[in-house]
């Protein structure tokens, strides 16, 4: 039970990093140490498992797919989700910088504590940490598409988010946001429960999740420090979209005035840029971005600790 406890805590922290657009649960599930087991659970969902399944042997399914393990993250992930959509979309709306600061401190730290577990920083790992590192900045520069509520194209998204968002320092809130249906997925649908559009999403999730995990699966075994410097870098190029001071850019209509929706106009993308002045704002926001750092800190702390007991028991 302390277990299950336990898990369904760092799901909720996964989903309520996914909600994040630039946040990514993968980081969550690495700092954690949940991430490769995670990606073996999710590979586990092969022919075995369907044989099992069909022959009604659920004890021997739960226990080949890690299901009682996957559950409890998933219920948390879940639950943070449907809880949270209200919360970050106040949060957002009224305190944008603490937030996207406290979560700066989360990631920033979270590029050390994930970097040192690369074994040996070969030329091949530091050049999956340059084109990790390019790849996540690079994204902050791309324009995102226009809303679509097309079925098939609702499919795709729950691909390429739920595959982004097992990866660490790429987001599927942002990458949902590239492909124009954040605040129509992430926001309304959630809000609003509307099955005709999670329910699209959720199917290319869960076909994306299995299909992705086998190949992720098999980097980590074969180049297991190449694949961690990779997500190291998506990591640390992902903090130019988590920065909390942003010059928004407006997607602009062929006379060049700005698109609306509900009345605002539509963010293309976001500038990191210096704040104005030295403010309480500013202030109260680098504090908060230290509590992020200290609490990836904890975190660490705490399963170094946890570690060093259970090897001193056996």
């Amino acid at each position: 039970m302390k277990s299950i406890i336990l898990h369904l805590i760092k799901g909720i922290a996964m989903g309520a990093a996914n909600i994040i657009p630039g946040v990514s649960g993968g980081t969550i599930a690495l700092i954690t140490g949940i991430f490769e087991r995670l990606i073996d659970a999710f590979k586990s969902f092969d022919g075995k498992a369907v044989k099992l399944l069909f022959k009604f042997n659920l004890k021997a399914f739960a226990i080949h797919t890690d299901l009682v393990f996957l559950i409890s993250v998933f219920a948390g992930v879940g639950l943070a989700i449907i809880s949270l959509a209200r919360l970050f979309d106040f949060l957002f709306t009224n305190y944008p910088a603490y937030i996207w600061s406290f979560f700066f401190g989360l990631v920033l730290a979270s590029v050390y504590f994930v970097g040192k577990t690369v074994h040996s920083w070969k030329i091949s790992s530091l050049l999956s940490f340059i084109i990790g590192t390019a790849f996540a900045f690079s994204v902050t520069f791309m324009t995102p598409a226009t809303e679509n509520a097309n079925f098939f194209y609702l499919v795709l998204c729950g691909v390429v988010a739920v595959c982004s968002m097992i990866l660490p320092g790429i987001s599927g809130s942002f990458v949902l946001i590239l492909m124009g249906n954040y605040q129509l997925v992430a926001i309304e649908a959630i809000n609003e429960r509307n099955i005709a559009i999670l329910l699209p999403v959720l199917i290319g999730a869960v076909v994306g999740l299995i299909a992705f995990s086998h190949f992720l699966s098999w980097l980590l075994k074969k180049y297991k420090d190449q694949t961690i410097a990779l997500l190291t870098g998506f990591i640390l190029g992902s903090l130019s979209i988590i920065w909390p001071w942003k010059e928004a850019v407006y997607l602009l209509d062929a006379t060049g005035a700005p698109i609306l929706k509900d009345g605002l106009p539509k963010v293309a993308r976001y500038i990191p840029e210096l704040p104005a002045e030295l403010n309480q704002e500013v202030l109260i926001s680098a504090l908060l971005m230290i509590v992020g750092i200290l609490t990836i800190w904890a975190v660490e702390y705490a399963a170094k600790t946890k570690k060093s007991v259970t090897e001193t028991t056996a």
